[in-house]
C-alpha cells in the first residue's frame, strides 16, 4: 500500500472519529443546558383564549389592526407608560 494512500485513510479517520466525538459532545451540552426548559402552556400576551374555530362556510371575517394605534401603544410601553 502507498504511504500517501494509508496517511490519508488515517487522516479521514481521525476527522470523522473527531465529528462524532464533538457532535455527541455538543448533543450532550445542549441537553444539559435545556433540562427543567419547558413550552409555555398558554398564550401570555393575550387575556381571552383564541378560538380557532372557523364558521360553517369556511369565510371568517378579517379584522385588521390599526397601525398608528400599535404604534402609539409601543411609543407608550417604551416611555414607561400605563395603559
Amino acid at each position: 500500500m502507498n504511504p500517501a494512500v494509508a496517511f490519508t485513510l488515517i487522516l479521514l479517520s481521525l476527522m470523522i472519529g473527531a465529528g462524532v466525538v464533538s457532535a455527541s459532545w455538543g448533543f450532550t451540552l445542549g441537553r444539559q443546558a435545556l433540562t427543567g426548559v419547558r413550552q409555555p402552556e398558554a398564550r401570555p400576551s393575550s387575556g381571552a383564549p383564541i378560538s380557532r374555530e372557523t364558521p360553517a362556510n369556511g369565510q371568517g371575517e378579517v379584522i385588521l389592526a390599526n397601525e398608528a394605534e400599535i404604534l402609539e401603544q409601543v411609543k407608550a410601553r417604551i416611555n414607561g407608560e400605563a395603559q
